[in-house]
């Protein structure tokens, strides 16, 4: 559209067109303010739900049977154990970074994915995953009473399986990226938020 047709169409707005425009923005600005406080809770890098829709961004919609949420195939990465203590100090280096949805360095601040894919790029040279369900793809499950220092942790947060996770850091404590304004932080297993949306613990490590 040229400048001339812009104009011409810029005045040839009907007045009564104007509330319905005002209508519309109120109504965003209402959407906005109302936004779950789960969404900020455990906001990670899984694409965001369309039209304001949680459940279709569900990732466990149009996946293979047995595979994680995502369609990830699992494949557990097998690392050695002796890493753990690796992957717990380089991610508590990071404690107190801003959280800042879809990052994943210390300067550019991290979501919850990003921080595990920041930290286990410490430990291991192999191409890592970036969303939460591809992680769980690279992980083994197992039972909550076995996880160690370095093992992660899911949460259903946004209606899927695998929406949050962290990295276990014994004593009944994980650490994670929290929420928009917040910071990588440790967090008990036992906090209410947390303790009834626990869904998996699953490890990269062999032993």
């Amino acid at each position: 559209m040229n400048t001339m047709h812009f104009v011409t169409a810029f005045r040839t707005l009907k007045p009564e067109d104007e509330p319905a425009s005002a209508s519309a923005a109120m109504r965003r600005r209402m959407l906005l303010l109302g936004v779950p406080a789960a969404v900020l809770l455990a906001g990670c890098a899984s694409r965001p739900a369309s039209n304001g829709s949680q459940a279709s961004a569900d990732p466990t919609r149009r996946r293979p049977a047995g595979a994680p949420d995502g369609g990830v195939v699992p494949i557990n990465l097998g690392l050695s154990g002796e890493l753990r203590d690796t992957l717990y100090a380089r991610v508590m280096m990071v404690v107190n970074t801003p959280y800042t949805y879809g990052g994943n360095t210390p300067e550019g601040g991290f979501d919850c994915s990003g921080l595990i894919q920041y930290a286990m790029a410490g430990i291991t040279t192999r191409k890592l995953p970036r969303t939460t369900s591809q992680w769980a793809g690279v992980s083994a499950p197992i039972d909550r009473s076995d996880l160690q220092r370095g093992d992660f942790v899911f949460f259903n947060t946004l209606g899927g399986r695998y929406s949050h996770m962290g990295i276990y850091a014994g004593s009944n404590q994980f650490v994670h990226a929290p929420s928009s304004g917040g910071v990588v932080r440790t967090v008990s297993m036992t906090n209410p938020y947390f303790a009834k949306r626990f869904t998996e613990a699953r490890t990269v490590f062999s032993v």
